[in-house]
């Protein structure tokens, strides 16, 4: 009878055991999904950025499809401040607008609820000044831009109270402020965790007039070789 009871204890405590193995493990062997990267080959250097998808999905996918097309391969940085930030994505080396597809929603409050800003080395789309017309033109910040962050807007409809740039509003109409472009910021979507000394260098090269631009354009052309996803 003892050596039956202690088979009985012996096989419950296996269970135990076995159910604490089962209850840690899913936690323990858990994988995120790495970050998916895109190296940068420019005419100064390899420059590799890292993706936010669970922060800006539509944008990471945007210009991941924009890699996988080879639209970036043979771009230029075309615009470059090197107070503020370097940009290109969108003309050939003869100043010539590549055709994009169709423009993508503006996730620039999702992803800054999330906590992505534009500061040094972060990767931001362009636009015009309408918040939903980014395409496939991306900038790289050179210094800390918190003016280019979306501002969030406060739940309500009016809006009670809301804040701006010093000045305080109240009981707005909210689509007063949804239509008010300058609050709509710019959707950060990847930082570079690679090649930060090149995207120094190309900062600093001398700018003029280029092509269709009368300021800004770097005198001696800052290509972008390749665009490829990192295995």
């Amino acid at each position: 009878m003892a050596y039956r009871f202690m088979q009985l204890r012996r096989a419950a405590l296996v269970l135990l055991a076995q159910a604490a193995i089962f209850s840690v493990a899913p936690g323990a062997l858990a994988q995120t999904t790495p970050a998916p990267k895109v190296k940068i080959t420019t005419s100064m250097g390899d420059i590799v950025v890292e993706l936010y998808p669970d922060k800006a999905p539509k944008t990471v996918e945007n210009f991941l499809q924009y890699v996988k097309d080879k639209h970036y391969d043979g771009t230029i940085f075309h615009r470059v401040i090197g107070t503020f930030m370097v940009q290109g994505g969108g003309f050939d080396a003869s100043y010539v607008q590549k055709k994009t597809r169709a423009n993508i929603a503006h996730e620039g409050r999702e992803a800054l609820a999330k906590g992505l800003k534009n500061t040094v080395g972060t990767l931001a789309m362009a636009r015009t000044n309408d918040p939903q017309s980014a395409s496939s033109q991306f900038f790289i910040n050179v210094v800390d831009n918190a003016f280019l962050d979306p501002v969030l807007i406060p739940d309500g409809d009016p809006v009670a109270k809301f804040t701006y740039q010093g000045r305080t509003y109240e009981n707005v109409p909210r689509a007063n402020l949804l239509g008010a472009s300058q609050l709509w910021g710019y959707t950060v979507f990847g930082k570079v965790v690679s090649g930060m000394d090149v995207v120094e260098k190309i900062k600093a090269v001398p700018t003029g007039a280029g092509g269709p631009f009368p300021t800004d354009v770097p005198k001696t052309p800052v290509s972008i070789v390749s665009a490829t996803l990192v295995k």
